[in-house]
């Protein structure tokens, strides 16, 4: 990889590039598919390619390929795209800072070992599991295995190479009949550490637990969110707003509010690239800046934007090492690494007298993310009665404001978990408004 890289980059200087950077990974990956409670197929896939950004006159290019012989032209083609665009005066340059932490947790050697036949295993597991409880069918699911490399490069001096690993498990069930009710489970770790069999168990428990829902008028009430529900709920619309390139263009509703109690006083929420174990745990982020923690809200108090380079370099500050891609045939923007939630925590349903229990729900990608106004489907919901989940709810709507909901959060469980890059328990908020 370092051969392939350096000729590249190399190539974007010869070209023409005043600064260039070599962004390069490699992967494999395992997958099982499932469905209709059977395997259904397996796939072996390695997947390679590089992205290349070059930099002419303060003008940025950039190019991917996915082709080892066509790398080099592929620098050529960055170096050109950045000749016909026009001068950006913000751009300032690549970063030089290349003193990288110790990271913990994010590679297991048996992960990268495992065999096709011992992924089968896992999966079947999870089905044993799913398949544990009367008259549930598992309709989806999935198992895999990811061995990751990436390395970037620049012209200022940036050399690193992260390694990483990741297993997980998905499984979809429905039961009953005459009114079926459906529920889903999914875990993914750096490490071997997941019980595929229970991972299956508790989906079926869900449905189960959802079967015979009872209507309930509108009103408002606490409730519950499960860290399922509060990833897609909070994560997606919170992050937005903390972006510093959504806050420089004035799409945020956080504009020029660092030092503001904008949340319950117990409340903290950190940006952390060194999370041991962390989904997005590395030595660097994904344009070469070292990885760091930052505090974004403290104790109720709004702390930081997240930056990359680019949107630091606009107010000239150092980056936060947010850089972040969908894959190396983008270039980098404004990302969360491991964002996690933090409030004191308890035993979170038991106290609590009377509200609703809400393990996921559909539609937060419609909300609005300048306003932070949402209404979603939950699913999986549950009232609660002196401390206890009791009937099951059939349908049921839940609007409000994730920025209100920041202020008004009153409990924190202990069933903190990893969804994707958010680390969170389930959360309790005061006044919520839910339709039946």
């Amino acid at each position: 990889m370092y051969d392939i890289a350096r000729k590249a980059l190399r190539a974007a200087l010869k070209a023409g590039a005043d600064e260039a950077e070599v962004y390069l990974v490699k992967s494999e990956m395992t997958s099982i598919d499932i469905r209709k409670g059977v395997i259904e197929g397996s796939r072996e896939n390695i997947n390679k390619g590089m992205g290349i950004r070059a930099v002419v006159n303060g003008a940025v290019g950039f190019s991917s390929t996915n082709i080892d012989t066509k790398m080099e032209e592929a620098a050529r083609t960055a170096v050109s795209s950045a000749r016909i665009r026009g001068t950006d005066p913000a751009w300032k340059s690549f970063p030089t800072d290349g003193k990288y932490p110790e990271i913990k947790g994010a590679f297991d050697p048996r992960i990268k070992d495992m065999e096709l036949d011992e992924c089968i295993e896992f999966s079947t597991n999870m089905l044993a599991g799913a398949s544990s409880l009367p008259e549930v069918l598992v309709t989806a699911g999935s198992f895999s295995r990811v061995v990751s490399r990436r390395l970037i490069l620049n012209s200022n001096g940036i050399e690193v190479e992260d390694r990483g690993t990741a297993i997980s498990g998905f499984v979809d069930v429905i039961t009953g009949q005459e009114e079926p009710t459906t529920a889903y489970e999914y875990d993914m770790s750096r490490k071997m550490d997941i019980d595929f069999f229970n991972l299956g168990k508790a989906a079926s428990e869900l449905a189960s637990m959802s079967k015979n829902g009872i209507s309930i008028e509108p009103h408002r009430t606490e409730i519950i969110l499960h860290p399922f529900a509060v990833a897609d709920l909070l994560t997606g619309i919170f992050s937005s707003a903390i972006d510093a390139d959504n806050v420089q263009k004035g799409r945020s509703s956080l504009i020029g509010r660092k030092g503001e109690m904008i949340a319950s006083e117990k409340l903290s929420i950190t940006d952390d690239g060194l999370l041991e174990g962390g989904l997005e745990t590395a030595m660097a982020d994904d344009e070469g800046i070292p990885s760091q923690t930052t505090p974004v809200i403290d104790k109720g108090v709004f702390k930081s934007y997240l930056y990359d380079t680019y949107t630091a370099g606009k107010e000239g500050i150092s980056s936060t090492g947010n850089a972040s891609r969908h894959s190396y045939s983008s270039p980098p923007s404004v990302g969360t690494r491991n964002f996690i939630i933090g409030h004191e925590q308890s035993n979170v349903i038991e106290d609590t007298d009377k509200g609703i229990y809400i393990n996921t729900v559909i539609g937060a990608h419609t909300a609005n993310y300048l306003s932070g106004d949402f209404s979603v489907e939950a699913r999986n919901a549950f009232i609660i009665e002196k401390g206890e989940l009791s009937s099951p709810i059939r349908s049921l709507m839940l609007s409000g404001n994730v920025f209100n909901i920041l202020r008004t959060i009153n409990g924190a469980g202990k069933d903190l978990r990893q969804v994707g890059g958010t680390v969170t328990p389930s959360l309790r908020i005061a006044d919520m408004s839910v339709v039946g």
